[in-house]
């Protein structure tokens, strides 16, 4: 009686045995985002301008608000009031027509200030995978904050997207631009009036 039964449980072994052995498959890792890291946030350009002057449409200077967002790549935590100018900042989001009309124009802007300011993009109330779809397609590569809940946003009281924030060399928010899309002309433009920064054409 103890043969039969023991080669009955011999097989029954194997395949638990085998069981446990087996594991699920490790999740997919998430695609990586083509934003640059933001650690060089908190540094000033290499060739910060003299002050431009001026203020908001309001006369106000105040500074970049406490608000801490996660950069795109990496997820390291960036806090907006250690943010050194001059600076842009777009508030963005791939549902967003005149976003998308506007983005190209802030690359290309990243790429010909030559490091005498910060191009910084704000991924704001979107789903990450298409902003990563749309940073893909647009080639855009500067670095890029991730503010589902748009703290951002409602801070700086910008009534939707796009909406654009000029930062001088303090920290400090000489003009907040929500006129819509912006070309590369009037971006230029904006940027030596409130920055005092002249891009290369």
């Amino acid at each position: 009686m103890r043969r039969p039964l023991a080669g009955l449980l011999l097989p029954l072994l194997l395949l638990t045995a085998a069981a446990c052995g087996r594991s699920d498959p490790a999740p997919e890792p998430e695609p990586p985002a083509p934003f640059a890291d933001c650690a060089a946030l908190s540094t000033p350009p290499t060739a910060p301008p003299t002050d431009p002057g001026g203020s908001r449409p309001d006369g106000s200077t105040e500074p970049l608000p406490e608000v801490t967002l996660p950069c795109f790549t990496g997820g390291a935590e960036v806090s907006l009031s250690d943010v050194r100018g001059p600076a842009v900042i777009n508030l963005w989001a791939a549902w967003c027509r005149p976003c998308r009309k506007e983005l190209p124009a802030f690359q290309r802007l990243a790429q010909r200030a030559g490091g005498q300011l910060h191009v910084i993009g704000v991924d704001t109330r979107d789903d990450r995978d298409d902003a990563r779809d749309l940073a893909g397609e647009l080639d855009l590569t500067f670095p890029t904050l991730f503010d589902p809940a748009e703290k951002l946003r409602t801070r700086i009281a910008a009534p939707g997207l796009p909406a654009t924030v000029f930062v001088d060399a303090q920290g400090r928010i000489r003009h907040l631009d929500i006129s819509g899309a912006l070309d590369d002309a009037t971006l230029a433009a904006l940027v030596e009036q409130h920055l005092g920064v002249v891009v290369p054409a």
